[in-house]
């Protein structure tokens, strides 16, 4: 096996879980690609893998994590429920189906995937994630593509999430919900750290100067500067070197320069899904 140089940082959640900062994430991977990459990304020394019911690939991230070499304790598993299952009651039957495909007794981090204020009640629906979590079968819950009037909802009802899974990286950074996750004690998770393709971030000249400079992959620059401002971050690669790469963003520490022209890419035409009309 593989051991890693540098330890992959961790995050102290609110409720006292502890959660690797640099992770991976398996859209949209499915069956033997998906479990042959997290088996590679857990060799590497990856110790954060993230799935959901939508991606249709728990079962294969359950192989790789129950046939690694670490205890399963040292891997944090998170999942994430869908549209379905947004009552009180529904949330417990998603996640006994989740445990059941993943072949686990219990995930790390448990997350509502979507408000879809359209489809139930994402209020219910927190209630019956905090149950799963006094229960032991969520060690932390939270949401992801929350808006700030969605938690704003859970909070007035005393339920502060642990963490808000968002879209975000360098042409969207997030400034205005990341100001409220901050302020209420909410750990930030970005998906799709590096961008879209056509956002053209890893082409950057900014990114490209800071990659030289630290003598790092532009995508480990990217990712840098997002753990530099304390957010955890889940790129997929299905690539072992891309992998082994993208874990050089462990230590660097960008300059305050650096960081100020990464944060110059931000695009407020830059596409983000509109949690209020879509998702799973």
């Amino acid at each position: 096996m593989i051991i890693p140089t540098t330890p992959t940082p961790t995050v102290e959640l609110s409720g006292g879980t502890r959660m690797p900062m640099l992770g991976m994430g398996t859209w949209p991977l499915k069956g033997e690609e998906c479990r042959a990459a997290v088996a590679s990304a857990i060799e590497q020394g990856y110790r954060l893998v993230d799935t959901a019911e939508a991606y249709g690939n728990e079962e294969a991230v359950g192989k790789a994590v129950r046939e690694a070499g670490p205890d399963r304790a040292e891997i944090f598993v998170t999942t994430k429920f869908s549209k379905q299952w947004h009552s009180r009651k529904g949330v417990h039957e998603a996640l006994e189906h989740s445990l059941e495909r993943l072949g686990l007794d219990y995930v790390d981090l448990f997350l509502m995937h979507w408000p879809m204020p359209g489809e139930g009640s994402y209020v219910d629906a927190y209630r019956g994630m905090v149950e799963l979590k006094e229960q032991g079968l969520a060690k932390a819950i939270g949401v992801s593509n929350f808006k700030v009037h969605h938690l704003d909802d859970l909070i007035t009802e005393g339920m502060t999430p642990e963490v808000n899974q968002i879209q975000l990286d360098p042409s969207r950074p997030r400034l205005e919900v990341r100001d409220f996750l901050d302020n209420h004690d909410i750990v930030t998770e970005a998906w799709s750290p590096l961008g879209r393709g056509a956002d053209g971030v890893l082409n950057a000249p900014a990114v490209l100067d800071a990659a030289k400079k630290h003598g790092i992959t532009p995508a480990a620059a990217v990712l840098a500067w997002e753990l530099n401002q304390g957010i955890v971050t889940i790129p997929k690669s299905a690539n072992p070197e891309h992998q082994r790469t993208n874990l050089e963003a462990i230590g660097v520490e960008l300059s305050a320069q650096e960081m100020k022209a990464i944060d110059a890419l931000a695009d407020p035409n830059a596409k983000v899904d509109d949690s209020d009309k879509t998702g799973n």
